[in-house]
């Protein structure tokens, strides 16, 4: 069970990041290195919800691999990917499963949406690309990186409906 006042205030930065994310296709380091900072201290206030030990860890760091590597291919941007490993450092150990869980749902069902819509959208110039051979004008047809921020908040509010029962 996530604390309302951790997942209230979690809840509030998504929603400043999403907002940004959208409006400038960007997100500022100044976010992964605020939930550092933040890290730092629930570890110390809250040691009971915020274990320092590799678990806490893992799904960041794994992050960060992932997303060079998601970088790399242009798949995700840096600052998701530094973001994303951030914001698993503010999340309560015990719920970066959970969190893991409904992120990798929200990913998959956005990203379905976009493919969708895309497939539907960019038919013709698809279909022309297939006739022609053209790989690299199937691959234009479905655009660039979406912002990433409101698939985290998306994620963020299904954990607050899980953690009171709701879902």
């Amino acid at each position: 069970m996530i604390p309302l006042p951790i997942y209230i205030f979690i809840f509030l930065e998504l929603s400043f990041v999403t907002y940004y994310d959208i409006k400038y296709k960007k997100i500022s380091n100044l976010w992964s290195l605020l939930n550092i900072a933040l890290a730092i201290t629930l570890f110390v206030l809250f040691p009971n919800f915020y274990k320092f030990g590799w678990s806490t860890f893992q799904f960041s760091m794994v992050f960060l691999v992932v997303g060079f590597f998601l970088f790399l291919l242009k798949i995700m941007g840096g600052g998701d990917s530094k973001y994303l490993a951030s914001f698993f450092l503010i999340v309560p150990t015990a719920s970066q499963d959970l969190v893991f869980y409904y992120l990798l749902i929200s990913t998959i069902i956005v990203g379905l949406i976009f493919f969708v819509r895309n497939l539907i959208e960019q038919r013709k110039n698809i279909t022309e690309s297939f006739k022609k051979k053209d790989i690299e004008g199937v691959k234009s047809s479905f655009g660039s990186k979406f912002a990433y921020a409101p698939v985290i908040m998306l994620t963020w509010f299904l954990i607050g409906l899980t953690n009171w029962g709701l879902l």
